[in-house]
């Protein structure tokens, strides 16, 4: 096979002798001629015009409705969070009932110790240790019971303490029999530095909060 270079000079050569001599090229400067290729460059814009690309995706396109620009979470959380610091999810321990102070046998303070010592009771300064619930006994169970916890108590080292007797709403004219006598018993111990009447969520005026001594160390 000849060289490109070969050919060129080859075509050359038989260019300058057709003028001359009249002669026609040789048959393979005919044939290299023949086949070179069209002067005007082919436009690939137009040839290809009517040709539509194809998707390069295989998903079908689903149409979505673009969100709201209010943030309404956020307003439905800070409108339940003023609604709470309104009202509050349950009554705070310093929630009571009007005139309850006025009432007898709603506190008990031993005498020698400052007033805010019920506040603080009230306002749960102390934790609540241990509970005692007296329904459905009768007078000298109740009283018994009592004395037991208070003991246990005083050797457990608890300071606080919850005392369960009832509103009266099962017993006879719907009268509390215990309310009364309870009050009176933790009156007449030594151990008993204060009580006073629960709040609501812990039980109302169907129990008390006591206060015991400390015990010695």
């Amino acid at each position: 096979m000849a060289k490109l270079s070969e050919l060129r000079a080859l075509l050359a050569t038989a260019r300058k002798a057709a003028p001359e001599s009249g002669k026609a090229p040789p048959a393979t400067a005919r044939k290299l001629v023949r086949h070179r290729p069209a002067d005007a460059d082919i436009d690939l814009s137009q040839a290809f015009a009517d040709v539509e690309p194809l998707r390069t995706r295989n998903r079908a396109p689903i149409a979505r409705a673009r969100p709201a620009s209010v943030p309404a979470k956020r307003l439905a959380d800070e409108a339940e969070a003023l609604a709470m610091s309104k009202h509050g999810v349950e009554p705070s321990p310093g929630n009571w009932d009007i005139g309850q102070e006025l009432e007898a046998e709603q506190t008990f303070l031993r005498k020698g110790l400052a007033s805010d010592v019920l506040t603080r009771l009230r306002r749960g300064h102390w934790s609540v240790q241990g509970e005692l619930d007296l329904h459905r006994l009768n007078r000298d169970e109740a009283r018994d019971a009592l004395a037991d916890f208070i003991n246990d108590a005083r050797n457990y080292g608890w300071r606080c303490v919850r005392v369960v007797h009832g509103k009266g709403l099962s017993s006879p004219n719907r009268e509390p029999v215990l309310k009364a006598k309870v009050r009176r018993w933790l009156t007449q111990r030594d151990e008993i530095l204060a009580y006073c009447e629960a709040p609501r969520h812990a039980g109302g005026a169907g129990a008390v909060l006591v206060l015991l001594k400390a015990a010695r160390a």
